[in-house]
């Protein structure tokens, strides 16, 4: 007998499984994704290994947990309702619908699910660029009740992401005026220029705008976005190829910045 048991768990969306003591102290844990074993504590390898025998199916790999990076350490001495990170891309539009459901058929259409569908597109596209050295949070509030909708760190530079979705409909821009379809104009390029001065003046770094449109049937430009890129849903991921802005540990300083709640609120 070994005194160790094993006990499942869900860590960031990832299945685990932890080995522990008969008093809960953690002395390793097996991730299933990458089939690696984090030993906590060398002494105990052989005790760990013959607990999790009979959940092993193939070869794994053995080692202590990997060292965390700064970002990691600054979340770690974030109190969790301080900490942006685990913010879902349209998080404010989730907690909106929850207090107040979208109108019943029949009645005047909401607006907000259909943008919500689009920042959860956008989000998933940019959490996507991690690996390429990105990192991204989604839903800032702002004083005042302004909110950026995503903001993307990585070896680009500083992106402030703000999502438009045109339901296939043509979107015509004519600075600072964004027109979607028939809709009436709105002028939504001085909202994302507003959106990335704040953030620039809260991260003290230069935070370039960008516009991210959803399911556009073309785009139009009369007079063009001044300083501010335009890019859809399916060229997206082309921010990915900037680099030569940021070093690595820039980019996690930035990150740990920025996913501190209390970075906002003094704007």
């Amino acid at each position: 007998m070994t005194g160790l048991r094993v006990v499942p768990a869900v860590s960031h969306g990832q299945q685990r499984l932890h080995v522990c003591l008969p008093d809960g102290m953690t002395v390793a844990w097996f991730d299933r994704e990458s089939a690696r074993v984090h030993l906590i504590f060398e002494s105990r390898r052989d005790d760990v290994l013959r607990a999790l025998g009979p959940f092993l199916s193939g070869p794994v790999t053995v080692g202590p947990p990997p060292v965390p990076t700064p970002a990691e350490l600054a979340g770690l001495a974030l109190h969790p309702d301080d900490d942006l990170a685990p913010n879902r891309p349209g998080e404010a539009l989730v907690i909106a619908l929850d207090r107040d459901p979208a109108p019943s058929a029949g009645l005047r259409r909401d607006p907000r699910p259909r943008a919500l569908a689009a920042e959860r597109a956008i989000g998933e596209s940019l959490d996507g660029l991690a690996g390429a050295g990105w990192r991204a949070l989604h839903s800032i509030a702002l004083p005042g009740g302004a909110r950026i909708h995503h903001l993307l760190i990585g070896p680009g530079g500083l992106f402030c992401v703000r999502t438009l979705h045109a339901g296939g409909r043509r979107v015509r821009i004519d600075d600072p005026m964004v027109t979607v379809g028939r809709r009436t104009a709105v002028p939504e390029l001085r909202r994302i220029r507003q959106d990335a001065d704040r953030a620039s003046f809260a991260l003290a770094a230069d935070v370039r705008p960008v516009l991210a449109l959803v399911e556009t049937a073309r785009v139009e430009e009369a007079h063009g976005p001044r300083g501010i890129r335009v890019v859809t849903d399916a060229d997206l991921t082309s921010l990915a190829h900037l680099a030569g802005v940021l070093k690595p540990a820039d980019v996690e300083s930035l990150y740990a910045l920025a996913r501190d709640r209390h970075t906002w609120l003094r704007l």
